[in-house]
Order: structure tokens, then sequence, then C-alpha cells
């Protein structure tokens, strides 16, 4: 059964917080909410975690996670950012935006596409997944709260917790959140490629 975390969502309280990642770091699958929709959430090497992604989403291998940084210094641990590609990402962040790029060593094989070695990065603009990645110290490892055969994810915490008592172990709630996920700009080829267009406008991408 899912515990239920009522979170203030401009003042997160630094308790409720430090729970919420000690559930994590236990490798424990928590929903919280970002400055797109809400997400599931993992802490990077659970292997367990992973597979309950993959099977409440229902999805196969060459789906890109994604991991949401604290800051532009921790998503460089992760990911390879030549100097142009720098300025771009750099300009559009914090901000409803995931942007694939090719993985370092840091990350786990599995989380790979299989074929191009890539990965999802984000730095969310949102204070409470702020505050969840400043305490747990690392990245998340998080997925859009899609349910297979839904075409937008829920935006309640109260019916997340309903849908997924028995699947996940926290629901982390500060409020109702959109139903538009991130856009996804593909870097893997040096020039953008618009993937998905989403919350983050897709203009300077163009």
């Amino acid at each position: 059964m899912a515990k239920y975390f009522d979170v203030h969502p401009d003042n997160p309280q630094r308790r409720t917080v430090s729970t919420v990642a000690d559930t994590l770091r236990s490798d424990g699958l928590v929903v919280y909410p970002t400055d797109s929709c809400f997400a599931l959430g993992c802490r990077l090497g659970s292997r367990d975690g992973i597979d309950r992604i993959r099977s409440i989403r229902n999805l196969d291998d060459r789906h890109h996670f994604t991991l949401v940084c604290r800051d532009f210094a921790q998503l460089g641990q992760f990911v390879h950012v030549d100097k142009d590609v720098f300025r771009a990402v750099k300009a559009a962040t914090p901000g409803s935006y995931t942007f694939i790029l090719p993985a370092t060593r840091e990350v786990p094989r599995r989380l790979l596409h299989p074929r191009k070695k890539t990965v999802g990065v984000r730095i969310p603009d949102h204070v409470v997944a702020q505050a969840l990645v400043e305490e747990l110290g690392e990245p998340l490892l998080s997925s859009t709260l899609l349910l297979p055969g839904e075409d937008e994810p829920m935006t309640q915490g109260w019916e997340i917790k309903e849908r997924l008592d028995h699947v996940v172990d926290a629901v982390v709630d500060s409020g109702d959140c959109g139903t538009e996920p991130t856009t996804v700009i593909d870097f893997s080829g040096g020039e953008p490629e618009i993937v998905r267009r989403g919350a983050g406008d897709t203009a300077r991408f163009a």
C-alpha cells in the first residue's frame, strides 16, 4: 500500500522530502510532481524500480528513460555535451524539456537506448521535484506517468494513490499537475531533432 505525502508546493516540508528520499534509497518507486506532469521515479541503480516502471507503463527496451537532475553540473556527469549543444541546453533549463544525449559510463547499460547508447536528461523547473533530487543527492530515474491505453496522464494525487496503490511505494502530491509531458529534443546527432512536442516551446529548436 502506497504512502501518501501532501507536500507544500512552494515550501516543501524537509522532513517529508527526507522520508521520500529514504524510500527511494530503499529501492522504492514513487510518483512525484514535475513542471510538466506527474512522473514515476526510482533510484538510478534500482533494477527493481526500472522493472516496475516498465511493467506499469508497458514499455519495451527502446524506451528512453529520463535522468532528472538537480543542476547542469550534475547533468554533465551523465551525458556528453559539446560546446554548441551546451549553449542550447543551458538556455532551456530548468524547464519542461527532455534532451536525448550520448551517455557517459556513469549511466547503467540497461538504461541506454540499445542501439544509440543515449539517455534522456532534464532539469525540472519545479520546487518539489528539485527538493527531492537535492535531498537524494543523485538524479532520479524517471518516466512520465502515462498508463497504457490512456491519452493523458493523471493530474490528481489522490486519484493516482487509488489507481496505483499496490504497485508504487509512495505518492507525493503538491497540487494538480498538467497533462502535457515534456518537449523531447534529440541532440545525439549534433543538430536538434524535435522528437515530441510538449510543454516546452519548440521555437528555439526549430
